[in-house]
């Protein structure tokens, strides 16, 4: 074969090939075209999938910004309150029978610090509450407890009916003077009716002074059976007083510092002028 008839035989080889190759490509490129509709029907189908599952998720994402909102408002409204009547300043512990109420209702102890021991904070024995015996005039003394979800309450509270000292009850605008305000609440224990448990305290002092504190601690347990606080509430009598001048409460949780405060709250009713040696009270 010589070459000239080599590279004609070549040539129509090389051009045979493309030929084949052109028309493969347009066979290829008509089935592309005859699937390209239903490409795009699935195509379309699958974005409004996503883009209707975005939409839901922007919806609940949208949805918990408003729920945080109206908590961060609820914070702001709280923490207004305790601002101005309610701000705290630091005192000892030794000088609560002596304060003089000037118009702040909480006032933090030994710079808002518990003054627990590391015995006291042992949970080795479980959850546990301890009442005071009454003392010689039949006032409440301090309670005690090692407070777990296991104390919690599951059935609803009965009707108070025992009086402690100093109750000499009556209406004032807004409703009744005085409370009978357990030490340790009945949220975190269900204590009740117990007279070592109760002392006559003003509707302002159990709520929502001493409420804030007792939900704050309730809500703790609440999040886990494994978590524990140490929590004692003492009763401050001025002398032989009936009416108690106030409540030191403490508060620590065990093995974490979310649970942490020292606080003194007066037994005060604004627009209202108690007797502490008998409970007796008058307007204005």
């Amino acid at each position: 074969m010589n070459k000239r008839k080599f590279v004609t035989i070549f040539s129509s080889f090389l051009m045979l090939l493309t030929l084949s190759g052109c028309s493969n490509a347009q066979s290829s490129q008509g089935t592309v075209l005859a699937k390209t509709p239903k490409t795009v029907v699935k195509y379309n189908r699958t974005a409004k999938i996503k883009a209707t599952k975005i939409e839901a998720k922007n919806r609940k994402t949208e949805q918990k910004i408003k729920t945080l909102d109206k908590k961060i408002a609820k914070l702001r409204r709280q923490l207004k309150k305790y601002s101005s009547a309610h701000a705290v300043e630091s005192v000892s512990a030794a000088k609560l029978a002596t304060l003089t109420y000037t118009g702040k209702d909480i006032i933090t102890v030994n710079n808002n610090d518990p003054s627990f021991s590391k015995a006291d904070l042992s949970t080795a024995n479980g959850a546990w509450q301890r009442y005071g015996n009454l003392d010689g005039l039949n006032r409440v003394t301090t309670a005690n407890a090692l407070l777990n979800k296991s104390l919690m309450p599951s059935s609803p509270r009965e009707p108070l009916h025992v009086d402690p000292t100093g109750w000499h009850n009556k209406r004032i605008a807004g409703g009744w003077l005085y409370n009978r305000c357990h030490l340790i609440g009945f949220q975190l224990t269900g204590q009740n009716n117990n007279l070592k448990n109760l002392m006559t305290g003003t509707r302002q002092l159990n709520d929502p002074d001493m409420l804030r504190y007792e939900d704050e601690v309730a809500e703790y347990l609440k999040e886990s059976g494994n978590n524990y606080v140490r929590y004692r509430v003492t009763p401050v009598f001025r002398g032989d007083e009936l009416l108690a001048r106030g409540v030191e409460m403490e508060g620590q949780s065990v093995s974490s510092n979310t649970v942490h405060f020292n606080v003194y709250i007066f037994n005060v009713e604004n627009g209202v002028r108690l007797n502490y040696a008998t409970g007796t009270s008058r307007i204005g």
